[in-house]
Order: C-alpha cells, then structure tokens, then sequence
C-alpha cells in the first residue's frame, strides 16, 4: 500500500462512532494494515491501523511491539499520574507484575464469586422491576460489575455516581482537559484508598491483598506499581463488563429472531455471549503499541518508534475468519475472538467478565418477559478504546 496515503477516520465524525463497521469493511478490502489519523487528531499525527483477523491476532503477540511507550521516548498522562500498568509494560516487568495479581483471577476464584453475582443481580433487578422500564445501563450494566470489582478490591463504599464519571471519561474522553482532570482526581482517589488501606491494617481482599503480596523472591509492588494496579483493576475490572452487558442486550433486542431462540434454549447462553464479545465487543481497539524494532506487517513496513493499533472490533468482522461476519448468530463458532485480546496481554479479568455476562443476561431474560427497547439507545462512546452506549432503555 501507498505509504503516503492517510485515512482521515475523522472525516466520518458522528457516523463512525455510532457504526464503525461499514468505514472498516471497506478499509479490509484495500487490505489488513492502513496508514490513519485517528478521530480527534492533529495534522501529521498519524498512526498504522491493523482491521484484518489474522494481522490483528499476530500484532497482539509480536513481542516486536511494545507497550511500554518510553522505550520509543513516550509516556501517556495516566502512566505519569499514576503509575506503571500491565497495559504499559512489557517482560520482564509485565510478567513480574502479572505474577503478583493471576492468583486473584483464577477460575476457582472467580467461580467462588458466583452466588454473590447472582445476589447483586437479582437485588438489581428487584429494583429496576416495579416501574417495568428503566435504562439497564443505570440499573443492571454499570452497577453490577463496580460491585463485584469494588467488593473484591475492597472498596464497596466507593461515591459510584463520581467514580462513573471520572472513569468514563479516562476511558472514552471528551477533551484533553476533561480527560486531565479525570485523571488527577483518579490518582487522587487511589492514593487515598490505597493508604487507607494500609493504616486500616490487613483485611480480606484484594487491594489489602495486593499491599501484603510478597512474591517467593521477597518482590513487592512499588507504590508507584500499586497505584497502577489499582487503576487498571478499578477500570478495566468494570468498564469492559458494563459495555459486554449493554452491547449484548442491545444486540438480542435488535435480532428478534435470535432473542427467541435464546429464550427458548437457555442452553445457548454461554455461545451467545461469547457471540456477543465477536459481534460487538466492549473494547474497540487495543491500546497504543510501538514499533520497537523496524517490521513488516502482511507487507506493510512499520519503522522503528512508529504507533500501531490493533483494530479488535475491524478484526471481528473479518469474513476470511468469520463467514456472513455482519450477521449476529448466538450458535456461531466464535473461538478464537479477541474480545479480550491475545498474548501475554490477553485480559486478566476475562472469565470475571464472562461470569458477570452470563448471569446478568440469563437473569434478565429469566425475570423480564417481553423485554424490549424502550426508545434509542443514547449516544456511543467517544474514541476508539471503548465501543457501547451511555444509555439503552428497555422495557418489558
């Protein structure tokens, strides 16, 4: 391809961020890698976008591509606030920080958490059922999953109304200044917390835990590293559920066809969601990766320092990997999806978020006969990090 060509994917402007698919499916027939700007960006600002399965599965674990941004002489705002993240590092410092936290995530430790789910969701439900309408963001998508990751952090009394906002606007920002401001009071927050934590002395959660950890070597998470972890915990251990849930109920309302096949086979459950995280999944793009040695993507040269985003919502629409991929069909064979990426930086939380899905749609549609949309859904996200609605009301 014509290094020299850009793909403005700003000049779509609101019709990009409310359906990126048609932008990406023409973009895949030209070819798997494009020279773009990003929404949002400045002249010259510009960055290699992978849209192609096969591309996007291999740059997720081409250790040529780095996280960490300063080995090219870049730092982001969240890393210089807060501190370093697994989203930022690369080995051995990734798998350092990695090994300190996995236990916590384990299957048998996230099947214990299972009966409380169930009791947060049925509790949410209860309240959201009387009226027989309401936004299931507010009531169900965004409540349930700041619970679990707040009880099991061990901040069940976070103001979740202000933690909504600051971590929204991290995630999907509305300008740089908001974003800032979002950010310094997040670093805020979390140190707070985290002292909080230590002069409280050792309880039984995962923050505390955290403090505690001291690996067989005698390694400790640094403040700076605690802060960190806490952040991406916080953020990413509810942001992606909250968008699963919505973008997956909101995919059943909109294919009548496929809601009753569901309703009449809850069976399925477990292949809808997973279905759900192909055909809309909660994170759009992958973060930044840097080039850290020059390299060849399906024939694209990408020089050394050069930034690469790794297209996961482009890659899900791919018809070389998924026939008829436009067409949401909860009994497709969906393995090999990157929802939650691929590689060592495959998510952490992934069968967390897996668990929240399942219990929170099947309960929904156990307890909500006739559940329908109530109205448009609100606006999608911002950016190209996150992909759902602020907004899906429903009735029943």
């Amino acid at each position: 391809m014509d290094r020299q060509r850009v793909v403005d994917l700003g000049e779509w402007a609101d019709a990009f961020r409310e359906d990126p698919h048609p932008v990406y499916a023409r973009l895949r027939e030209q070819g798997p890698v494009h020279r773009v700007r990003l929404p949002g960006a400045d002249e010259g600002d510009e960055t290699w976008l992978v849209v192609g399965y096969e591309e996007a599965r291999a740059a997720l674990a081409d250790p040529r591509l780095a996280k960490d941004g300063e080995k090219i002489g870049e730092t982001f705002l969240d890393e210089e606030m807060i501190g370093k993240h697994l989203l930022a590092t690369d080995p051995p410092q990734h798998t350092r920080l990695r090994g300190l936290v996995t236990r916590a995530f384990t299957m048998r430790r996230v099947e214990q958490l299972r009966p409380r789910i169930q009791q947060i969701t049925d509790d949410l439900l209860d309240a959201m059922m009387p009226p027989g309408h309401g936004d299931l963001i507010d009531s169900l998508a965004f409540p349930l999953p700041i619970t679990v990751i707040g009880e099991l952090l061990g901040v069940p009394d976070m103001d979740r109304a202000e933690f909504r906002k600051m971590s929204t606007e991290v995630v999907a920002p509305t300008n740089g200044d908001t974003e800032y401001d979002a950010v310094v009071r997040l670093a805020e927050y979390l140190t707070g917390l985290i002292e909080d934590k230590r002069s409280a002395g050792p309880t039984d959660d995962l923050l505390s835990d955290l403090i505690r950890t001291t690996a067989e070597d005698g390694d400790r998470l640094s403040p700076q590293e605690l802060r960190g972890m806490a952040y991406l915990l916080l953020i990413a251990g509810h942001e992606t559920t909250v968008n699963l849930i919505g973008n997956g109920v909101l995919a059943l309302l909109t294919h009548p066809g496929q809601l009753a096949a569901l309703r009449a086979d809850m069976s399925l459950l477990d292949g809808a969601v997973e279905e759900m995280l192909r055909y809309e999944g909660p994170v759009q793009s992958a973060t930044f990766r840097y080039a850290a040695e020059p390299l060849e993507i399906a024939g694209t040269v990408i020089d050394q320092g050069e930034h690469v985003v790794v297209g996961l919502t482009a890659a899900q629409r791919d018809d070389d990997r998924y026939p008829d991929p436009h067409r949401f069909d909860i009994r497709r064979d969906t393995r090999g999806h990157l929802a939650f990426g691929h590689g060592i930086h495959y998510c952490l939380g992934a069968s967390l978020a897996r668990l929240e899905g399942r219990i929170a749609v099947g309960t929904l549609l156990e307890r909500a006969p006739g559940l329908a949309l109530d109205g448009s859904p609100g606006p999608w996200l911002p950016g190209m990090l996150m992909r759902g609605v602020r907004s899906l009301p429903v009735r029943w």
